[in-house]
């Protein structure tokens, strides 16, 4: 015959009200563990559930661009996606590279014009000077990258210490619990002399109390954790896949791979051009108004 509802009520009543004070301790830590359990499940189920969606939304939108710093410049943001934290820390780093250390460098363009044929356009290269960075300065990108990676992988697993805690550890204390119960109420009967089952019942009850709170704190958190763990590595794996493409695409868009010796031409270039129109400056003569 199944156990009612209100039975159950009731012998979980009757047994708190019999339990030792070692008993009532245990099942006060328990419940302690499961509010800090449940408040670390709904806090990040929440934040698992915006990064996913984010996360989508923003790779859409990084997907449809050419130019790595493009969503920044059109001030574009994604709150709560790993992903678009880890682009703004790499794009904010490039830029400051592109500032600071920037590499002069000869930017191929392909000009398409326009021919009265339909088959008869013929692309043909045209050069214009851009700004890139020089690979010490990729280096240093790379390293923001590989930190923004760490730091938010480390902020999606915040928290879960808490519920393999409450996995590992409910049950354990509530054993503990549950072993002291019964110890005590063998100590009582051995005094009282008494060894029925109605002497034994309440103190037995009352220890079994701090086992069945251990398993209903451990249980959720049992399933939430291995929920959680499966989303965040699956984030995880995407983040470091987006670092890598990120980088990449860095590379091809910003980094100068020209030689050493044409680069310190280039530059020597530019130094004797400023040289002279210096030097034409100072020779020409000022107008005399007669």
């Amino acid at each position: 015959m199944p156990i009612q509802p209100i039975f159950a009520a009731n012998a979980a009543v009757y047994a708190i009200q019999n339990a030792t004070t070692e008993g009532k301790i245990t099942v006060v830590v328990l419940l302690i563990l499961s509010l800090f359990s449940w408040t670390i499940i709904i806090t990040k189920f929440r934040q698992l559930s915006i990064a996913r969606k984010a996360t989508k939304k923003f790779l859409a939108a990084y997907s449809s661009t050419r130019d790595p710093l493009d969503i920044q410049n059109k001030g574009e943001e994604y709150d709560g996606a790993p992903t678009y934290q880890l682009y703004i820390r790499g794009a904010d780093e490039l830029a400051y590279q592109l500032k600071h250390n920037p590499v002069q460098a000869q930017a191929v363009a392909r000009l398409n014009p326009t021919d009265d044929g339909e088959h008869t356009k013929t692309d043909f290269p045209t050069k214009s000077t851009a700004l890139k960075i020089n690979m010490a300065s990729f280096d240093a990108v790379k390293v923001i990258l590989e930190e923004a990676a760490s730091g938010e992988a480390m902020a999606l697993e915040k928290g879960m210490i808490v519920l393999s805690t409450a996995v590992a550890g409910g049950p354990f204390i509530g054993l503990l619990g549950t072993v002291w119960g019964v110890m005590s109420t063998f100590a009582g009967i051995a005094e009282s002399k008494a060894a029925t089952l109605t002497a034994m019942a309440p103190g037995v009850a009352a220890a079994l109390v701090a086992t069945v709170t251990g398993l209903l704190v451990a249980i959720p958190a049992m399933f939430a954790y291995n929920f959680m763990v499966t989303t965040i590595r699956a984030i995880t794996q995407e983040l470091d896949g987006f670092a890598s493409r990120y980088a990449n695409q860095i590379e091809h868009v910003y980094v100068d791979h020209r030689p050493l010796a044409e680069e310190m031409q280039d530059a020597n270039e530019m130094l004797a051009g400023r040289i002279v129109g210096a030097l034409k400056n100072k020779e020409t003569p000022a107008l005399v108004v007669p």
